[in-house]
């Protein structure tokens, strides 16, 4: 009965995923452009060749401040670019709400918040967050080489935005990228995420 549960739940996950964006595990990570900061454009094609992190961020955000305050988020930064991984955090956040910050802020948040990503990319129209189907902060996707998503959902299995809960906590996203780094064979899976809603326009 446990089991026949556990696939239900699965399927059901699946469903709301693919009903919300247009991706699909195992399958190609649609390919969108965004700018940073800086004004400079990021298409998630030029990536080919290299394991890609989406993070979906809003500073503003008590999930999201669990991790940074921590200074977990940017240890898992910095563990990984420095072997390769590119790491995006896209800020889905519309003009006028929690998490939006002009681009000279966001430099600044770098600097003050020690972040090692690769670049913070603004989707304040939220088209890329609608396309991946992304709902909360923070919400992890993590790209194949060969282009083709191998994970989708929370960063980690504690929801809880209590610095305690870290922990004890099972990282789906540390699990994974150490599996690909390793050469390791990784099946396509997909958690639900939990934190704030992404604050999207309207």
């Amino acid at each position: 009965m446990r089991l026949m549960s556990g696939v239900l739940t699965f399927i059901l996950l699946a469903f709301v995923f693919t009903q919300a964006g247009e991706i699909k595990l195992g399958a190609p990570a649609p390919d969108f452009t965004l700018k940073d900061a800086g004004g400079k454009a990021h298409k998630l094609s030029d990536y080919r060749g290299k394991i890609v992190v989406l993070e979906w961020i809003n500073y503003g955000c008590p999930f999201v401040k669990k991790f940074y305050n921590s200074g977990t988020m940017q240890a898992l930064q910095k563990k990984y670019t420095e072997k390769g991984v590119v790491w995006l955090s896209i800020c889905s956040s519309a003009p006028g709400k929690q998490g939006h910050y002009a681009p000279e802020k966001i430099r600044e948040l770098k600097k003050e918040k020690g972040a090692f990503y690769t670049a913070y990319l603004i989707d304040e129209e939220g088209t890329v967050g609608r396309l991946y189907g992304a709902k909360t902060t923070p919400h992890m996707f993590i790209i194949a080489p060969d282009g083709n998503l191998v994970y989708a959902g929370a960063i980690d299995d504690q929801p809880s935005s209590k610095q305690s809960s870290l922990k004890n906590a099972r990282n789906y996203v540390s699990e994974t990228l150490d599996k690909m780094l390793q050469n390791q064979p990784v099946k396509p899976f997909m958690t639900k995420p939990y934190g704030c809603s992404v604050k999207y326009k309207k």
